[in-house]
Formats: C-alpha cells, structure tokens, sequence
C-alpha cells in the first residue's frame, strides 16, 4: 500500500485533489485561509436534519439567557430593598430564588437539546464519511493508509462533536450575554458602561492575530495525530511479521517518533492558544477593575446605590466571563475547523470509476460472454508504465481461461478491470455485450465471484464469512457450500462450530483453512462469470486435490478465468493465455503452447526444475 510523505515533509504538500496521487498535506486550502471557519459550514445540512432539536436548544438558550439577564436585577432588588426594610426581605429573596430555579431548568434543557443534537451530528457525519468512502475506487485506495482513514473518520469528527454539542453552544450563548450585558450595563450606567467598552478592542485584536496561525497549528496537529494512528494500525496488524523480523524496538522507536511529532505540533498549538486567552482575559478584566474603581467612588459620593453598583458589577463579571468563553470557544472552532477541512477534503473526493446516471442492464439470465478489445489501462499510479497494452481477449461463455505469465505481466489487472474496479484508458470490455462502463458497478460485481490469493477472513463468525458470498443464504447453503470447499470438517471441529468467531483477518485458522472458508463464500455466491486468482495457492495436496474437485463441479457451465503459476491448477484448461508486459504473446491448450517452445515452455521448465529441486532437497 501506498505510504504518505514523511511528516517533515507533509508541510509543504499541496492539498489532495480528486483523482491525485498525493495525499492530503498541511498546507491550508485556498478556502481556509480566505474564511477561516469556511470549512464547518459543512456541518448546515447535518445540523439542518435536525431542526426539532434545533429550535428546541435554540428556545431554551433564550430563556437560560433571559434568566441569567434577571438575575442581577433581583441581586440589585435584594441588596437596596431586603436589607432596607424588613418587609421586603421575603419578597426579595422570593425573587432571586424564583430567577435561580427558571435558571437552572432553562440551563439543563439547553444542555439536553444540545447534547444530543451533538451526538445526532457528529453520527450523520460519520455514516456519511464511512459511506462515501466505501465507494470510492481503488485509485484513491492505493495512494491512502486506511489509518489515516479511521483517523479522520474518529478523532476528526469527535473534534466536530465537541464543536456542536459544546463550542457551538457556548459561542451562541456567550455572545448573547455579552450582548446583553452589554446593553444592560448601558441602562444601569452609562459613563461605567462606556469605560467597560473599552476592553473590547483589547479582546478582539488578539484573536484576529492568533486565530490564523492557531488554525493553520491545528491542522498540523490532527495531521501529525494521523501519521501515529496509520503507523500503529500499519505494524498492528502486520504484527507477526514484526516480531519474526525482531523489529519490537524498531517499531517501537518509529511509533515513539511519530507520537514526539505530534506532541511538538501540538505544543506549539497549546502555546499559542493560552497565549491568546491570556492577552485576552487580562484585556478584559483590566478594563472591569477599571470600572469598579469608578464605581466605588461613585457608591462613596452617594451617586450611586450599593444595589445599583451590584447590579452593574454582575453584569460586567457576566460580560466578562462571556467573553473569556468566547476566547475559549474561538480556539477550539480553529481547532475544529481544520478537522473538519480534513474531512471535507475525503468528502470531495470522487471516484473515477462512477454509475452511468442510465445505467444499462445485463440481459437475464448472464451467460458470461467475456471480452476485452484493445484494451489500454494504466494504473493513475504509474501513468508511464501500462499495465495492459493492445490487450484483446475473448472469452465463451462457459468456457475456462487461464492466464499465466511471469509476474508483473498484467494478469491480475484483467481481473480488476473486469470487477470494474478501474476503467481502461482505451479499449471496450463487455460482459454479454455489454460495455462494463455503462453497467452500475454494483449489478456487474453482483454476476462474479471472486477467490482471491490472499482472501479477506472478517473478524465474524465463520458462517457469516461464508455468507458474505450470498446475505439472503439458509445455514443449509452455507454448509453446503463449506463441505464443497472441503471446509465443514475444519470449521465444525472449532470449539463454536460454525458460530465460532474467527479473529481478526482470521488470525484463528490456517492459511489453506482461509483460503478453504473464501472458496466457499465464491460456491454460495453461484456466479454466472468466476475469478480464480491463484485459489488453490494456499493449499496442502490432499486439500487441493478435494477443492479442485469442488472448483471443477463450481466451473461448469459458467466461464472461468484463472490466474496460475502452479501448472496443476491450469492443465484442465479450455485455453491457456501466456501474458507478458501488458500483451498476450501465446495461446493454446498446454501441449499446444510446449510446443511452440516460447514463453509457456520456459515457465513450465522452470517450474519443473523447481519441483525436482525441492524433492531432491528432501
């Protein structure tokens, strides 16, 4: 798999574009640097899906809002009539109790409603994500770690959840109560409320010179972040070759690099985001100390009422306060802001290989007439090196083709243009005359079954990976199709039988027992067109004897291509198709193409040789 630049490198890379072959870099897009939130207008049509919510936490802040608004107005009624006169201490601190319960219902409301929207959000998001990404094609897959991917897909949108159910919350709330204090200050004292005023530039100008350069250190962060997640599921999941190579310290050591990064980067964001709140804060509680001094001299020449300078001073802490939140809310939307830049970024992307907006429909029932006519195709990876060139095939239906050829020779590139998991670059293939690319992917892949040399064992139950060939197939298929595949015996002596979990890429069964559970899942998945590549490679010869036996019953009748080395696998052949460089250079039956003593001849003696060498060695 493709890796990503180093991350000292990452810096400089341009942002990934639809059908790249480089992978998102730090550098902010153009959007970014001219809007710094443009990217979490993203999150309107998800927010949208949830208007109930929406008006319900947007109610319930205007009344936690007016709540808290009124309480320094029964604070003011408390302080200049409860302690004036004995009748009015009851209804005094009836008030102020009365605004304290209206405050604390309002509060938990908006918390609830905003919470879940929260969660609600950030679950669309991510089945969005993981849905889009899981139709994309191989082009994008090939120049991307699928760490980097579950990075975005997890901590990039757990950064958008803190955004909705926390930050956005706060910044609506914070600023109507700087709004609100704002204007009641003004009707409390307008000469003290002036003075406050004055610490709003002071608040502001930090935030316009830091949030720039915090946004552009965030990204970095989640950025270096991902770096250490790719490397760990990387080595995590080739575990056993690790530790065969002894590399435990050296991986240990690549991991521990990769985690110092990201703590730097994230240190430099850390630093530059106290630093802002610092100036910030100081700024603003700088100009209230400013105030209360006026006031207290205010209070001192009977200008002004103790209850009054209270009611302004509440008012200045809850201005204040609002604004320290905003501050804080400012760094942590620059923060999200580039989470959400990362996954925008997977969300624009667009597979090159699409669904027709008509698209075309295979005649019923497929009979599996394959052909490719001068097909050109190569990989976006390596635009200079073709893969296939000229390459025309045709193949009956019913009728078993096997591909041979030295590696690198193109064979497997057939079968992923057939899966249409890449269209050529010229050329036309078809499938019962119908050109693949008018076809949607999903109706062409469901007339094929695969067996792959290195098949996909799912951490599930064995029944369930079989099943995968067929969802809608009774127990009694899938055990049908596990004895054909010789596989019953193997999966009914597990501890769990056929429920029994097998592990994380079915680290529990032998390599010939997972290629025994996918030639099964193929059986289930009773295919017009059938793909084997290198299916009985994994085998002992007792078990390929018996599964070529079941592959020969699962061939007739339906058309078959076959990629091989081994000569066993394709001697029963209808015809055999030599590959090399991207050409077919010979066909025949085998003692046709030995005879012609080309390509073929060298491979099969070679292979003789190698035989004869392993039996002598023994």
């Amino acid at each position: 798999m493709a890796r990503f630049p180093q991350a000292s490198q990452q810096a400089n890379q341009p942002t990934a574009t639809a059908g790249s072959d480089s992978p998102p870099g730090d550098a902010a897009p153009a959007g970014e640097r001219k809007a710094p939130f443009a990217s979490l207008r993203g999150l309107l049509p998800f927010l949208a899906r949830h208007k109930g919510l929406l008006v319900a936490w947007l109610l319930a802040l205007v009344a936690s809002s007016t709540a808290t608004l009124s309480l320094p107005v029964a604070v003011r009624h408390m302080i200049d009539r409860g302690f004036a006169s004995g009748s009015g201490i009851d209804a005094a601190f009836g008030l102020l109790l009365a605004v304290a319960v209206a405050l604390a219902l309002a509060t938990a409301a908006r918390f609830f409603f905003v919470s879940l929207l929260g969660e609600r959000v950030v679950a669309d998001l991510r089945n969005q994500l993981y849905g889009h990404l899981i139709g994309l094609d191989q082009a994008f897959f090939s120049r991307s770690r699928s760490g980097e991917l579950v990075s975005r897909l997890t901590a990039d949108t757990e950064l958008l959840r803190s955004v909705v159910a926390t930050s956005m919350s706060v910044a609506l709330r914070s600023t109507v109560m700087v709004l609100g204090s704002v204007a009641m200050m003004v009707v409390t004292s307008p000469r003290l409320a002036l003075w406050t005023l004055v610490g709003i530039p002071l608040f502001v100008l930090p935030l316009v010179l830091g949030g720039r350069r915090l946004q552009r250190i965030s990204r970095q962060s989640q950025d270096r972040i991902a770096d250490a997640n790719a490397l760990a599921n990387e080595t995590l999941g080739a575990v056993s070759t690790v530790q065969a190579h002894a590399r435990e310290e050296h991986e240990r050591a690549r991991f521990g690099a990769a985690v110092a990064m990201s703590v730097a980067t994230a240190r430099r964001r850390i630093t530059v985001q106290a630093m802002v709140t610092a100036v910030a804060i100081t700024a603003v509680f700088g100009a209230i100390t400013l105030v209360l001094w006026s006031g207290a001299h205010d209070v001192a020449g009977g200008t002004m009422t103790a209850g009054t300078l209270g009611q302004f001073v509440l008012y200045a802490l809850f201005g204040g306060g609002s604004v320290g939140a905003l501050a804080e809310v400012w760094n942590e939307l620059q923060k999200a802001a580039g989470g959400m830049g990362r996954i925008s970024e997977l969300l624009d992307e667009r597979a090159l290989v699409s669904t027709p907006a008509t698209p075309a429909t295979l005649p019923r029932p497929v009979r599996g007439e394959v052909a490719l006519r001068d097909v050109t195709f190569h990989y976006p990876s390596r635009p200079d090196m073709p893969a296939l060139h000229g390459f025309t095939l045709a193949v009956a239906p019913g009728e078993t083709v096997a591909l041979v050829g030295p590696s690198g020779a193109g064979k497997s590139t057939v079968f992923s243009l057939l899966l249409r998991f890449y269209d050529p670059q010229s050329g036309v293939l078809t499938l019962d005359g119908v050109d693949l690319r008018t076809l949607d992917p999903i109706a062409l892949r469901g007339a094929i079954a695969v067996v792959p040399q290195q098949p996909t064992i799912f951490a599930a139950s064995a029944r369930d990976n079989i099943r995968y060939g067929r969802l809608e197939a009774t127990d009694t298929e899938v055990e049908a199709a596990a004895r054909a595949a010789e596989a019953h015996d193997f999966i009914t002596a597990l501890p769990g039988g056929y429920d029994e979990q097998l592990g994380e890429r079915g680290a529990r069964l032998s390599g010939g027992q997972q290629q025994r559970i996918a030639i099964a899942r193929a059986l289930l998945r009773d295919a017009p067109v059938l793909l084997l590549d290198e299916a009985t490679s994994a085998l002992d010869a007792q078990s390929e004897r018996a599964v070529q036996h079941a592959l020969e019953r699962l061939m007739a009748g339906r058309t078959t291509l076959v990629v091989a080395h081994r000569l066993a696998t394709v001697l029963k052949a209808d015809r055999i198709v030599v590959v090399d460089a991207g050409c077919i250079v010979a066909e025949g039956t085998h003692a046709e193409l030995m005879a012609q003593n080309g390509l073929y001849a060298e491979l099969a003696r070679l292979q003789f040789l190698d035989v004869q060498g392993v039996s002598a060695d023994a």
